[in-house]
């Protein structure tokens, strides 16, 4: 069994449950051990590392220093931690200089990076060591009749000379397994558009219309739900299904799943263990579909 060393970060544990339990049940089945790693710490992301490049390189570099030491790679589900964890490692692998900045900083903390581990999202991993044939193989549960508008976000794409992940103009590993699963992943306008989530706080009402872009144009393309990978798109599509019902007085009601709930669903994994009440839009339309 290939194993790695599951980082979380601190969204997915603190306000989307039903996503860690989706990933681990999904992945366990599939083959892929996952590993616990205590005194893991934030990821670093964006906004900090603008803030001051070094010490958010530290922080992040600190993860994958506990990784080093378990002799694992380490899987991330949110979008926005692999971005700040594959950045780090990268750039930290090529820039000797950098890194031994960097390693001056970890050293007040025991910690030495080395360079010897990757990061890699959980969708990389189905893709390499899962692979899209074993994995139809795997599905008991028959989504052909699923109309899927899938949305990566921003943060699995770019930026892409560090990533590495897949085409950012013309990505599709997402969609490729998405149709692994029997589903039909539809094109709709924007596809590739930011959701709006970094900017709720700052510019609510910029954030919003966003949002609701996105709703509007998966809605006309016919989309049964809108498939995501990042926890703040799932937070701004579901969300943000509500404000916009408020604020603009229109009612889409477009189930919002994360992968990883999908897959569980196609692998016969009973809805029940997966705690899908955590949604605010409710997935009734996705399991009729599905039974």
């Amino acid at each position: 069994m290939t194993s790695y060393a599951l980082f979380l970060g601190c969204t997915i544990p603190a306000r989307q449950p039903q996503y860690e339990a989706s990933a681990r049940k999904a992945l366990t089945r599939l083959g892929i051990g996952l590993v616990d790693l205590d005194n893991m710490t934030c990821c670093a992301p964006p906004p900090l590392q603008s803030i001051d490049t070094e010490t958010s390189l530290a922080i992040a570099a600190h993860n994958i220093c506990l990784a080093e030491e378990a002799d694992l790679d380490i899987v991330t589900l949110c979008t926005g931690c692999f971005e700040s964890l594959a950045m780090a490692n990268n750039l930290l692998k090529e820039n000797s200089k950098l890194r031994a900045r960097v390693n001056k900083i970890l050293s007040n903390a025991g910690k030495e990076f080395k360079g010897t581990k990757e990061v890699k999202h959980y969708l990389k991993v189905l893709m390499d060591d899962v692979g899209l044939e074993r994995l139809k193989k795997n599905v008991v549960k028959d989504l052909s009749s699923l109309k899927v508008a899938s949305f990566s976000g921003c943060h699995l794409l770019r930026p892409s000379a560090l990533l590495k992940f897949d085409d950012p103009e013309r990505p599709h590993i997402f969609d490729d397994l998405i149709e692994a699963l029997g589903a039909k992943s539809i094109w709709y306008r924007n596809k590739l558009k930011c959701c709006g989530g970094l900017l709720r706080g700052y510019a609510d009402d910029v954030a919003l219309a966003i949002a609701r872009d996105k709703i509007v144009n998966t809605t006309k393309a016919g989309a049964d739900c809108i498939v995501t990978l990042c926890p703040f798109c799932f937070l701004t599509l579901d969300l943000g299904q509500m404000l916009i019902k408020s604020t603009y007085k229109e009612e889409y009601n477009i189930p919002v799943i994360h992968y990883a709930e999908l897959l569980s669903l196609a692998l016969g994994i009973d809805p029940k263990e997966l705690a899908l009440d955590f949604h605010k839009i409710r997935l009734d339309k996705v399991l009729n579909k599905i039974a």
